[in-house]
């Protein structure tokens, strides 16, 4: 494996459906571009090429967290609506059997229980930003899911167990929106941008806060956080940003990319 250097965790945004490949809505024909372009300068932003990376996404959710195992995951098109071409769109990067054993062998020393799927396909939240990060689909790619309850301690835990990965070549993802609210979205109301606003920033100070035990008291109170439940009246787009933060360990945080999409702001961010 490329043990040449720790590699980050990163919590990027996946946008919405499959946007960087339709047409962009008439009122914003720049809405995606800003996150497509973080998306297309990721891999080179973290220079060393990962020997796997594993990934969490918003769109999976399980009573245990639960690893694809799968050697050819195949895809899940878990969107509705849209042109047929996205249904075409396709992401053959292999899976990896051994990497799902070495994740579920570190939650269950962690006393952390898993399960594996060896059918599910990689949902929207991998294929759509993977196509722009890594269009090559040559990395292994192996999905966890979130864990049923979607408490943040919990996946801070699951991120902590997770840590030494880091070591050994693989990348820890997770896939989200730092903002999502679906009703909310196209709003231009000033009270829904002013409050998206304060807690991007109070995210982003969390994240940022060099105290690594703050930060993680910080994000699992992040629904005392300013607009939070505004922002996320469900959890499940911002907890992939738990699961690499707990394997982010003492390093720093940072946001590394901050843009207006229909007027809220969307981040990601860095650990290491």
């Amino acid at each position: 494996m490329n043990t040449a250097r720790r590699l980050p965790t990163v919590y990027l945004p996946h946008g919405g459906g499959p946007c960087f490949f339709m047409d962009p809505p008439p009122q914003a024909p720049h809405a995606w571009d800003g996150m497509a372009a973080y998306l297309r300068g990721l891999a080179a932003s973290i220079g060393a090429k990962p020997s796997a990376i594993l990934v969490v996404s918003a769109h999976w959710e399980a009573a245990r967290p639960t690893v694809n195992s799968g050697a050819n995951p195949g895809m899940l098109f878990d969107y509705h609506g849209f042109p047929p071409h996205t249904y075409r769109l396709s992401y053959p990067a292999p899976g990896s059997p051994a990497l799902a054993s070495r994740v579920r062998r570190l939650l269950a020393d962690a006393g952390i229980e898993s399960d594996e799927d060896a059918t599910r396909g990689y949902d929207h939240g991998v294929f759509v930003p993977f196509l722009l990060a890594w269009p090559d689909a040559d990395i292994p790619v192996v999905q966890l899911s979130l864990q049923g309850g979607l408490d943040p301690a919990a996946h801070l835990a699951i991120g902590r167990a997770l840590a030494p990965l880091r070591d050994e070549g693989v990348l820890v993802v997770g896939s989200g929106m730092s903002y999502h609210n679906l009703r909310e979205f196209f709003a231009d109301d000033p009270r829904v941008v002013g409050g998206a606003e304060q807690f991007d920033a109070a995210l982003a100070q969390a994240v940022e806060d060099t105290d690594a035990r703050a930060r993680e008291t910080r994000l699992t109170a992040w629904k005392s956080m300013p607009a939070a439940l505004a922002c996320h009246p469900r959890a499940e787009h911002l907890l992939p940003l738990m699961v690499v933060a707990g394997a982010g360990g003492g390093d720093h945080g940072r946001r590394t990319f901050n843009d207006r999409v229909f007027g809220k702001p969307v981040s990601a961010f860095q650990f290491g």
